[in-house]
């Protein structure tokens, strides 16, 4: 790019996390000097702890600057620098051989969070033909929430803090986002809204930081959210707190849920949840007669085998209140941009079959799935045992597996299976140090794309661009063209500008007009369902949901109790007699990202274990004494952080820890690792073949030094 003495200004959005903050970046002879924050109606003129130590991240001195290939045995960590053009033409050249001689299906491509790479990614799996490409987020994250919205009303719902009028009452649902700012829903209009008066219900095992500036802490017991939804759901229609008028006219079902719930009473809940059924009430009634109201729903609730009808109970309660397209409730995405071509048409019908999940998790990987994927446990199983059939190769991408995928043993013995394994990053992390070749990952100053606010409802557009270059560093939309060219996929004549453009064609406009402008938000059209009804077969909201009864699921939600919990294993109970949670999200990290940061690590230097003191003290541990957490599958080491800000009986632990000071020990990846204590093992929930991560059981110990 061209070098200038003068300091040049450019808008562009952060991606350091899946959020969307609009910034102003300062570039001065080819070299980022300065981020600020722009003003947008998302970010509102301010940026988190992340976004303020952008250039140390961008040019931090462990910075990946270019290809690099192993040139000793797999995890040696030794490495011989290579040109682009020799990774590429190598890597395409073993790609090809694979295929040629296993089939497509024998390459998996995997992901992790939402970024500028997630659709691309999608894309080239495609275009290569191969049904299996997986990301962690999908039958654990979002992935229920999406489908179960379209089911129940036709479209995926978010929060409006955007318009005239603000929520007066938020239910906060195992969700924290003054630290998490999830898929373009970002902390500031949340706060704002709770400053100027809208009162808070946070349900949530943790006083999070979203709990404490709510006037309502639910602590429920881990895994139990679906009998607390139908307790209220109970209350609700019981008490006649419903919105009958909009029940009567645009839902489905009303007759069949009222029953079904009839023996769901607050009582029962309280039995189940552990909250006092006075409580259960008193949210039941401030969310539904107290509106407009929000309910802002997280992963808390998809993190068990149970998740379709535990996402699908939760989802009800805006449907019998009337919260949904109107102002200051949850409104209906306008999807106003067209989707990426993700080149579905590419993989053949016999690929689609043979899909790793696909027949028996059809919300996940079957044809009515929201962007159809492989199961990850059985996509490892596959690399490590050969069953149902080889596969040989794994392209990575914005993602550490090793620290953020189920079972984390069982990663690691699949990656030394694999023929080929290639990882794009921005740092030498323990999965790229396991890789055949390690890819320079451009950071997002460095990256051009398109941004959709928020994820999945597209009520607004943002520009992403490219204003320095790094290194040799690439942008993962980048490699994946180059390679999809020189195998000469479907789709690889168009540019990245290409698909940009179609992208925006019903604007009437281009990239280059984008970057211009920044940000494209029309004004929100509320009551789209007055008009045209609801984009369901109904042309209602489908309480009883025909779709998943014919599909073979329950159409009513129902509870099942976690399967691995201490009433359905009081006998492992004796021995792990706490309650495990983990995922909470932090300020200073995004997962696994984030621990060589110097400005960032300092101010949370360790593995944290909260506990509450009546945990705590019958095994002698004080606040920072060190710690193992222990379940039935392996034992980590954690700092413990003791608090009141927790029930009683749980332990939450840190999540995505590695050690980057640590090469020779494989970045101490076995020490304090969240995923040694997780179980990617059967029951799956039905639809989308999710596995219990949280509602674990363990156990704690002090560390006698």
């Amino acid at each position: 790019m061209a070098l200038s003495d003068k300091e040049n200004v450019f808008k562009s959005v952060c991606r350091i996390c899946h959020g969307g903050c609009s910034m102003l970046l300062s570039v001065k002879n080819g070299k980022l000097i300065k981020v600020k924050p722009a003003e947008s109606p998302f970010n509102q003129g301010q940026m988190c702890i992340k976004g303020r130590y952008t250039p140390e991240m961008m040019y931090h001195p462990a910075r990946l600057l270019s290809p690099l290939k192993r040139i000793s045995n797999r995890g040696e960590n030794k490495w011989q620098e290579i040109d682009w053009d020799t990774a590429l033409d190598e890597i395409a050249s073993k790609l090809d051989n694979i295929r040629r001689t296993l089939g497509p299906e024998s390459i998996a491509l995997g992901q992790g969070t939402g970024r500028h790479h997630y659709t691309h990614v999608i894309r080239f799996a495609n275009s290569l033909g191969t049904p299996n490409w997986y990301e962690p987020g999908l039958a654990n994250c979002l992935l229920p929430r999406i489908m179960v919205s379209q089911f129940t009303y036709g479209g995926f719902v978010v929060a409006d803090y955007y318009g005239q009028v603000l929520p007066k009452t938020i239910l906060f649902w195992g969700h924290n986002p003054l630290v998490s700012n999830p898929d373009g829903e970002l902390s500031f209009p949340v706060k704002k809204a709770l400053n100027a008066g809208s009162f808070g219900i946070a349900i949530d095992p943790r006083r999070s930081e979203t709990a404490k500036h709510c006037q309502m802490w639910l602590p429920i017991r881990p895994g139990t959210d679906a009998a607390l939804a139908l307790g209220m759901i109970h209350v609700i229609i019981n008490e006649g707190f419903y919105d009958k008028p909009f029940v009567e006219k645009w839902t489905t079902g009303f007759n069949e849920l009222k029953a079904h719930v009839t023996n769901y009473t607050p009582q029962w809940a309280e039995t189940v949840t552990g909250l006092p059924a006075g409580d259960i009430v008193a949210a039941a009634r401030r969310y539904a007669l107290d509106k407009p109201s929000v309910l802002e729903w997280g992963v808390g609730i998809e993190h068990t085998p149970n998740s379709l009808q535990t996402v699908r109970a939760v989802a009800l309660l805006r449907a019998l209140t009337g919260n949904i397209d109107k102002p200051g409730s949850d409104i209906l995405g306008m999807n106003i941009i067209r989707p990426y071509p993700v080149m579905t048409a590419s993989v053949s019908r016999e690929m689609i079959k043979k899909r790793i999940g696909g027949e028996q998790f059809k919300l996940l990987g079957g044809l009515r799935g929201f962007l159809p994927s492989a199961h990850i446990p059985g996509v490892f199983k596959a690399m490590r045992t050969g069953e149902p059939y080889p596969i040989k190769a794994l392209l990575n991408f914005g993602s550490n597996p090793l620290t953020t995928v189920a079972n984390s043993k069982e990663v690691y013995q699949s990656l030394l299976k694999l023929d080929l394994l290639v990882v794009a990053d921005m740092f030498m992390t323990p999965t790229a140090a396991l890789a055949d070749y390690v890819l320079p990952a451009a950071f997002w100053p460095e990256v051009t794309q398109l941004i959709e606010m928020p994820f999945v409802a597209e009520n607004a557009i943002v520009a992403q661009q490219k204003v320095v270059q790094v290194g040799l560093c690439r942008s993962d939309e980048e490699i994946l063209i180059d390679l999809a060219k020189r195998l000469n996929l479907p789709g690889s004549e168009e540019t990245l500008e290409d698909i940009l453009n179609y992208r925006l064609e019903p604007f009437n406009m281009t990239f280059g007009d984008l970057k211009e402008k920044s940000l494209v938000y029309p004004p929100h059209e509320y009551r789209k369902f007055e008009k045209q009804g609801f984009r369901t077969p109904s042309k209602k909201v489908e309480l009883y949901s025909k779709v998943l009864k014919n599909m073979g699921y329950d159409p009513l939600p129902c509870y099942k109790e976690p399967p691995e919990s201490p009433v359905s294993q009081p006998e492992t109970a004796k021995d792990f007699p706490y309650v495990l949670i983990t995922g909470s999200r932090r300020r200073e990290y995004f997962h696994s990202e984030h621990r060589q940061i110097n400005s960032l690590r300092k101010r949370r230097q360790h593995p944290l274990a909260e506990v509450h003191p009546d945990t705590a003290t019958p095994h002698g541990i004080s606040d920072g004494d060190w710690i193992y957490v222990r379940s039935k599958r392996g034992k980590i080491k954690m700092m413990a952080s003791v608090t009141t800000d927790i029930k009683p009986g749980v332990v939450n632990i840190d999540h995505g820890w590695w050690f980057p000071e640590k090469p020779e020990q494989e970045f101490g990846i076995w020490e304090s690792n969240a995923n040694l204590l997780t179980s990617n093992a059967p029951p799956y929930d039905p639809a989308f073949g999710t596995y219990q991560l949280r509602a674990l059981l363990c156990s704690i110990e002090k560390i006698l030094t």
